[in-house]
């Protein structure tokens, strides 16, 4: 074992810069496996981990309050099949004005429970700021991690009921309330329903659930359950934002991964075969065939060893902030605590990285193995000419300059290694292509929105010293005053109905808009803006939740009035609750509505911030909101430039790789070129063409590979939030975008054999003609 130890020691020694390619290989490798295992661990179940770390609720059930007591709601715990229970909760629902409930960020109808505290076996409530409400008096509101906790000790007055001072700001991933009062303040509120939190032992789908809550609640008066909401529709809901991403994080993912294993096979398996001289001698020398085998994978092993634990912890220390990053955006809040690299992904890349490694040392090592000393020397020497020798002589007939002649003909001496190489070129090729297409592409989608059309968003509320205050000016003073300060274009009022589309229980927010410009910039993905009274302009999503589509004819209805509509346009973004009208569409049905914020445009050259102050110093009643960038494309744009940068940087390490061991296996012929009077510029340029040969047949391989990917991933990102892209955002590619992209391979191949080149190029005659 001595005996290997420092033969191993001393290759190591003596090949210094391959032990280092190998380290720095395998480092990088490891770091990248670990970064592309993690985002598609992330992206597969980010929900599910967050879900069970708050033991969310699998059905949140509603009962009325007159037909059962708590006492038999109580027992529904200790049914089959109920894995846990918290309850019984008493439940109010509370409706506040428009105007208070938007100037604390929550919707109008507010569910709120009487719940002693945070804890319990069901639906543990995170604590995001301030304290529990104790008593009469105190309301806790629910608000995902993400927002603002600004609004502490706000005092909320309930229509016909208490006012309440908001003491702490709650996250409740199962949604089971929007706000929490103490036992003793419900009853002011007037409840009317008891909440039940379950988690049953089958919960995976829809029929699982039914089947178990039927078991749970048998027994219980008939109508008893007025209302459960499932955490599978949540999941859908909630993971939005999280499904968004997941397409482009698996694409990367697995590309990183193809990448590292293809680059770790052709680095290891080539420094097996470069030093097969080496094994010959070592026969010679009486080593056994095992020891020799022993030598080569301890010669590997331990400097991709130690490469793979630095990776290791490299990759944890980039991929945790770049999944935060990754995850934040409108939904993220849900996933707080749930994003990060699990230990089965570093597990399986400790574990299957150096397997990789040892696997493709071995292959080579098990093929010397069986040579005789000789044999083995021999193998060592520079590799057998045949085709490539006849493939040189074609090219040498050529009218090429001769170092390109003979750079053109040197992948065909290694036909396996140079196809490894230029297999890692095409998929660092098919990643840059795919990014570019993925960044135009979001770039669209944020510019699909002029980005002038609401500089400043200005609504009809304030606080101040903890208390609401209301514009001086009524809507349409407040308009004209918005319009007349010193760099506004336009002013357009918006204000918001909840109305109820004819035959369809899910309720609905008819947005409606009275200036010079309604469609507040938004894109159009079919049809038109309206422009009447009876038209309205529905979002993607809104459309495919109702099977509904542009053309359609529905009836709103709110209270006694009620209004036909038909929908004229299909619009790129929003949500799947909302209705775009004019002004004159939402009075209709509500006539005391009014605007409750106005987007103003402003000139050219106007200053946002200066104009937003400009506004409440002119009303103290009013809030302001500049627009900033779009969070969610930096977001994507940014990730996928770390995750091409940190591939592409693995890419040319192979081609780094390669071009030193050619280098070794054609020393001798380097000298001889050089002796009949080949300068050092010459063979420089030499091994640079016969990468940048690889490279750019890997760029024409990579390039519509990565505009693949970008056809079907982009698709799947926008379907996930409910989004159908129109040709113009798909279409970002020209002929002055995929030039250069062709040429990426042949950049990349050269910048990682240029440095290698360079140093081949400096050996002196007499270093390259002795014998090793």
């Amino acid at each position: 074992m001595s005996a290997v130890w420092q033969a191993a020691r001393a290759a190591v020694r003596r090949r210094r810069l391959q032990t280092l390619v190998i380290w720095l290989v395998t480092l990088v490798s490891t770091g990248v496996l670990v970064v592309a295992l993690g985002l598609v661990d992330a992206a597969s179940a980010p929900f599910d981990r967050a879900f069970a770390q708050q033991r969310g609720a699998h059905v949140t059930a509603s009962f009325d309050r007159a037909d059962v007591t708590d006492g038999q709601l109580a027992a529904t715990a200790r049914r089959p099949g109920v894995a846990a229970a918290s309850g019984p909760f008493p439940q109010a629902d509370v409706e506040l004005p428009r105007e208070v409930s938007s100037s604390l960020g929550l919707d109008s109808g507010l569910r709120v429970v009487g719940r002693p505290g945070p804890g319990g076996p069901v639906d543990r409530v995170e604590l995001l700021g301030g304290r529990w409400a104790r008593g009469p008096g105190e309301i806790v509101l629910r608000r995902d991690p993400n927002w603002g906790l600004d609004d502490l000790g706000a005092r909320l007055q309930v229509p016909g009921g208490p006012r309440l001072t908001v003491v702490g700001f709650a996250h409740s991933l199962s949604r089971t309330a929007e706000a929490w009062v103490a036992p003793e303040q419900i009853g002011a509120l007037h409840p009317k329903a008891v909440q039940m939190l379950y988690r049953f032992d089958r919960a995976s789908t829809a029929g699982e659930l039914r089947a178990s809550v039927g078991e749970a609640t048998a027994g219980l008066p008939a109508g008893s359950l007025v209302a459960q909401q499932s955490y599978l529709a949540l999941k859908e809901q909630i993971g939005a934002t999280a499904r968004a991403f997941a397409p482009y994080l698996l694409a990367f993912g697995v590309l990183g991964m193809a990448v590292s294993v293809l680059i770790v096979a052709n680095v290891v398996s080539g420094a097996v075969i470069s030093g097969f001289r080496r094994i010959g001698v070592l026969k010679s020398l009486g080593f056994t065939p095992n020891q020799v085998v022993g030598v080569y994978l301890t010669m590997i092993g331990v400097p991709a060893g130690l490469g793979c634990l630095l990776g290791a912890g490299a990759g944890n220390l980039l991929a945790g902030p770049l999944l935060e990053f990754a995850f934040q955006g409108p939904d993220a809040g849900v996933l707080h605590g749930a994003i990060g690299i699990s230990p089965r992904v570093n597990a399986v890349a400790l574990l299957g990285m150096p397997a990789v490694v040892l696997l493709a040392a071995l292959l080579p090592a098990l093929r010397a193995h069986r040579l005789p000393a000789a044999r083995a020397i021999s193998a060592g020497s520079a590799p057998a000419a045949g085709r490539a020798l006849r493939i040189q002589r074609g090219l040498a007939g050529s009218r090429l300059p001769r170092p390109v002649s003979l750079g053109l003909g040197l992948p065909f001496a290694r036909p396996g290694r140079s196809a490894l190489t230029m297999a890692a070129v095409v998929l660092g090729v098919t990643t840059v292509t795919f990014a570019t297409g993925l960044a135009a592409t979001m770039t669209r989608m944020a510019t699909a929105e002029d980005v002038h059309a609401r500089d400043v968003t200005v609504y009809a509320t304030a606080l101040r010293g903890g208390k609401e205050v209301k514009p001086a000016h009524d809507p349409a003073e407040l308009q004209s005053l918005l319009g007349s300060l010193p760099g506004a274009a336009q002013v357009v009022a918006q204000g918001f109905a909840d109305v109820r589309i004819e035959g369809m229980s899910e309720g609905v927010v008819l947005d409606g808009r009275r200036g010079p410009d309604p469609t507040l910039g938004q894109g159009l993905v079919s049809g038109r803006w309206m422009r009447g009274p009876h038209e309205v302009v529905a979002p993607s999503a809104f459309l495919e939740r109702r099977g509904l589509q542009v053309g359609d004819t529905v009836r709103l209805r709110k209270g006694e009035h009620e209004l036909r509509v038909r929908m004229v346009g299909q619009e790129l973004f929003g949500d799947g609750r909302s209705l775009y009208a004019n002004w004159p569409a939402v009075t209709s049905l509500s006539p005391a509505e009014e605007p409750n914020q106005y987007h103003v445009r402003l000139t050219a050259g106007a200053d946002p911030a200066r104009y937003a102050a400009a506004a409440r110093a002119a009303d103290h009643g009013v809030s302001t909101a500049v627009r900033g960038p779009n969070a969610v494309v930096q977001t994507i744009v940014g990730s996928a430039s770390g995750l091409t940068l940190m591939l592409a940087v693995v890419a040319a390490l192979g081609v780094f790789n390669t071009v030193v061991l050619n280098t070794r296996d054609r020393r001798r012929d380097l000298g001889m070129l050089k002796s009949i009077g080949m300068t050092p510029r010459q063979v420089t340029a030499m091994m640079v063409v016969s990468m940048a040969a690889l490279g750019l047949v890997g760029g024409l391989l990579g390039l519509p590979l990565g505009v693949l990917g970008h056809a079907l991933v982009m698709p799947e990102m926008a379907g996930a939030v409910g989004y159908v892209l129109p040709d113009r955002l798909m279409q970002v590619w020209q002929v002055w975008t995929l030039a250069p992209l062709a040429l990426a391979g042949t950049a990349l191949a050269a910048l990682g054999a240029y440095i290698p080149a360079r140093r081949a190029a400096r050996l002196t005659i007499a270093e390259v003609l002795r014998s090793e």
